[in-house]
């Protein structure tokens, strides 16, 4: 492609922002469609997405639609007439009418190794599944859920530390620089789209706040890997004294389980039983305080209800 190509931005959290600030620097971003504001917090504050933030700081015209296939959008997203449409944790599925309406179609940004983790969730899913690597994937959009494709591809170590956030924060520069990169080499057709193999393919569901309960009858591995994966959101929880006790940081205990359910004391810090191995409670957060070391909880939570202990 021999002018600039007019390009529209796709993507609603900050893992989109961080790759629409290093396209912008480089190309012409005509339009931006992000997710409407939304209430948030305690104060049930209108917030606006990150990408709609940037988009404002940029001077870049923005459009936040209910529903990306209403005639209103559809007529912004004509008169935007672009080349090239990137997306990036956008947060709704393209229809034909629109992955058509670009001469270069549309490219995604995904945050795994396709064809592993298709789907909404694609960094707790690695977190959870005790992946060694995660990275990311450039395709070229079909009409599947992350089917498309793929034009380019970068894998990056999962720290035995991660968490959903942190590898979010890794991913996400990543992604940037891996479309600059890429970028170029599809206009000018150095690279072409290569299929997915369907070997290995895998699929993470979008979650939900249940989905962050711990089960006890799971080994204190997998559920270590859970409190991880599930930070922040939906975050992580099981039931105590009738109310959720939040679940902020855990890590294992290989000594022997003394029954799934068990309340005990690891070196005075609260402790859970599994179906192998304890889960040993770092930091945790009881209904309608704030978060707190496990040391501090056991302070005021003394009917813990310890059944074993193990100093």
């Amino acid at each position: 492609m021999k002018t600039s190509p007019r390009i529209i931005f796709m993507g609603s959290p900050d893992f989109a922002a961080i790759a629409l600030r290093a396209l912008n620097q480089r190309y012409k971003v005509v339009g931006v469609v992000t997710q409407p504001d939304r209430r948030a917090g305690r104060g049930k504050k209108t917030v606006s997405p990150p990408v709609k933030v940037l988009a404002d700081e940029l001077e870049i015209p923005a459009i936040q639609p209910n529903r990306l296939y209403d005639e209103e959008a559809m007529e912004a997203l004509r008169r935007f007439a672009p080349d090239l449409i990137v997306v990036a944790a956008y947060g709704q599925i393209l229809r034909p009418n629109i992955l058509q309406l670009p001469p270069y179609g549309c490219i995604n940004i995904h945050g795994s190794l396709l064809p592993r983790w298709r789907g909404a969730a694609p960094i707790q899913a690695a977190i959870l599944a005790g992946d060694a690597e995660s990275g990311i994937t450039i395709i070229k959009m079909d009409e599947g859920v992350d089917t498309g494709p793929m034009l380019s591809h970068r894998a990056l170590p999962i720290a035995e530390d991660d968490t959903g956030e942190t590898l979010f924060e890794k991913l996400a520069p990543l992604g940037a620089e891996l479309l600059v990169e890429t970028f170029p080499k599809y206009l000018s057709g150095e690279i072409q789209p290569q299929p997915q193999p369907e070997e290995g393919a895998t699929y993470a569901k979008m979650l939900k706040k249940e989905d962050g309960r711990l089960d006890f009858s799971q080994t204190a591995e997998e559920l270590e890997r859970r409190v991880r994966a599930f930070s922040p959101w939906p975050g992580t929880f099981f039931e105590w004294n009738g109310a959720p006790l939040k679940v902020h940081r855990a890590h294992v205990d290989a000594g022997k389980s003394p029954g799934i359910g068990s309340k005990l004391k690891v070196a005075g810090v609260p402790a859970i039983g599994t179906a192998k191995g304890i889960l040993v409670l770092d930091q945790v957060q009881p209904a309608g305080k704030k978060s707190m070391p496990g040391k501090s909880f056991l302070v005021g939570g003394r009917n813990w209800g310890i059944t074993n202990e193990s100093e």
